[in-house]
């Protein structure tokens, strides 16, 4: 797992997140990047093996607790990405006095919090 230190370092190396007006991007560093594509081939490696788990009839509740460690590990992923944009792309486009993105971010936060 990266360090609290390691994950600010790679958080204030984000660059312009997303860029307002009609074509939003996402525009996180190199770093960044290769970061959350290690983290997605970790869990996607998960989620093949619990694949495998219910293949081999492996005991439910072993189950369930890959299956809790996987969400766990793209709970982190949305983390990163949220912490990102708000510290980015909802400040400047506040700056710029849209307002418009509370509701977006709210919106968002709900999403997650589903889960």
């Amino acid at each position: 797992m990266v360090s609290e230190v390691k994950k600010n370092e790679l958080l204030h190396e984000e660059e312009n997140c997303c860029a307002s007006g009609s074509e939003r991007k996402s525009h996180h560093s190199e770093k960044v990047k290769n970061n959350l594509v290690i983290r997605l081939n970790r869990i996607e490696g998960q989620v093949r093996g619990i694949k495998g788990l219910i293949a081999k009839d492996t005991y439910c509740d072993d189950v369930i607790t890959q299956i809790s460690a996987t969400q766990s590990a793209l709970n982190s992923v949305a983390k990163i990405l949220l912490e990102g944009h708000l510290k980015g792309c909802v400040v400047d486009r506040l700056q710029e006095g849209d307002m418009d993105v509370l509701d977006e971010v709210l919106i968002t936060v709900q999403k997650l919090m589903k889960k």
